[in-house]
């Protein structure tokens, strides 16, 4: 008798999850998929293209609301949890449902989730979303390349549109981002590659998209993790990111902890910003559970072009959206810049909200100063933007990765925050990679 399973996600972990262990094998049959997190991912199907001979029809993907009543109806046996982000306390709630209904409750690790590449990789995670994790990929990446290696980079997934197109993406320019009409989580991903004239790949099948890779013969491949995740792929170096803002969470997040214990590397990012004590507290939970890794110091400088912009002004602050919904964070990099910088009011947008973006403020109730960049789709941008041009803000501060300006239409001054990060003292990045590289053999660096 095949065992009846049900996939909990988000559109990543999922459908990779299916993909290496469970598309192919006959002791299992895969009854939906269940989704949250992201708008407007549920009520589809995971197309029979991409679902493989045993699912002719493909694999329904139902709200997670539904979750109990399907474990029922379906008489369901196992429950995969595949999304991330996720403190205990939820973990273990969804657990505790699904057990009740009768149902086992499983998670798939490294062994069965990740695939080995033929090429050297090093991976970038974190323990939350919002860590730091892509100004770290960004710096890795710099390194790389200045030492003569052609790397190419591998993004977690984001597939929230047409999932057939998405199997395998490949980004080098900006037409490719409008080409796969990208959300704005996604180009915030995918364009600080393109600045560098570098090649990141990312879709749907992990396994056809390694292949991809592989064929353009790069030196390292480089792994850009997401959601606090850890990779799709066997990783020959592992950097984490961890984050003193949210002390304590690197050990009470899931499967942040499970980064930060098998991480080679960890970095503790925005130490500029941090007090000591919860510096502390992330270095004696390091000691505690990985007390192998190499620790590196960091921290994230903001930089704003046009600072005197902000002096004195009513300012409506944008941030990179994952971050404050996914990550539970209450501000990211623009209001700490508006505040340094001497803004005489950071307004409330939340009255000036539209549409979807009402919806998110009711869903993630802890935010109040900040406006989420969200744009999972043509509709929600257009509603950012009208939220945006709404406000009676003298001036918006944009705190996301990428140059928002390029996306919406703003009717007022604005400035954007940039950011990268920057090691203190010894060891550095730049030094272990370089071990890192020489022990593989890759180049003489």
């Amino acid at each position: 008798m095949k065992k009846k399973v049900l996939i909990m996600g988000a559109a990543g972990r999922d459908f990779h999850n299916f993909n290496v262990y469970f598309r192919n094998n006959p002791d299992f049959e895969v009854v939906c998929f269940t989704a949250t997190q992201i708008p407007n991912i549920e009520n589809r199907i995971y197309p029979p293209e991409l679902s493989g001979p045993l699912y002719p029809n493909g694999i329904p993907i139902e709200p997670e609301k539904n979750l109990l009543q399907i474990i029922q109806e379906q008489d369901i046996d196992e429950v995969i949890l595949s999304y991330s982000d996720l403190s205990f306390q939820y973990v273990m709630e969804k657990a505790s449902l699904v057990l009740a209904a009768g149902a086992d409750f499983k998670l798939l690790g490294p062994k069965n989730s990740s695939i080995k590449s033929k090429k050297p990789i090093i991976s970038i995670c974190a323990v939350r979303t919002g860590s730091g994790k892509s100004q770290t990929a960004r710096r890795v990446l710099d390194i790389l390349k200045s030492k003569g290696l052609r790397v190419i980079s591998i993004r977690h997934p984001m597939p929230y549109g047409d999932l057939v197109k998405q199997k395998v993406q490949r980004f080098a320019t900006y037409k490719d981002l409008d080409f796969h009409e990208c959300t704005i989580e996604e180009r915030e991903e995918y364009e600080p590659h393109i600045i560098r004239n570098s090649v990141i790949y990312s879709g749907v099948d992990y396994e056809a998209i390694l292949k991809e890779v592989e064929l353009e013969g790069p030196d390292v491949i480089l792994w850009d993790g997401g959601n606090n995740d850890f990779p799709f792929y066997k990783s020959d170096l592992s950097i984490v990111v961890v984050d003193p803002h949210r002390a304590g969470h690197e050990v009470s997040y899931f499967p942040g902890m499970t980064n930060l214990i098998m991480a080679d590397i960890i970095v503790i990012n925005k130490e500029e910003t941090s007090s000591l004590e919860d510096i502390e507290i992330v270095r004696n939970n390091i000691e505690k559970w990985n007390p192998k890794a190499i620790v590196i110091d960091a921290a994230s400088p903001l930089f704003v072009e046009d600072p005197h912009l902000i002096r004195g002004k009513k300012c409506l602050v944008i941030e990179d959206g994952p971050t404050l919904t996914h990550g539970g964070m209450t501000y990211g990099a623009g209001f700490i810049a508006a505040k340094k910088f001497g803004a005489s009011e950071i307004i409330d947008p939340r009255p000036f909200a539209v549409g979807s973006i009402i919806d998110t403020y009711k869903k993630y109730s802890h935010l109040d100063k900040v406006l989420p960049a969200m744009g999972y789709g043509p509709q929600q941008i257009k509603e950012l933007e009208n939220t945006v041009n709404c406000s009676n803000a003298d001036i918006v501060v944009i705190g996301t990765p990428i140059d928002l300006s390029k996306i919406i239409k703003i009717n007022k001054p604005f400035v954007e925050v940039t950011y990268e990060l920057q090691e203190i003292g010894k060891p550095n990045l730049e030094d272990v990679i370089v071990e890192f590289c020489q022990k593989k053999f890759i180049k003489n660096i």
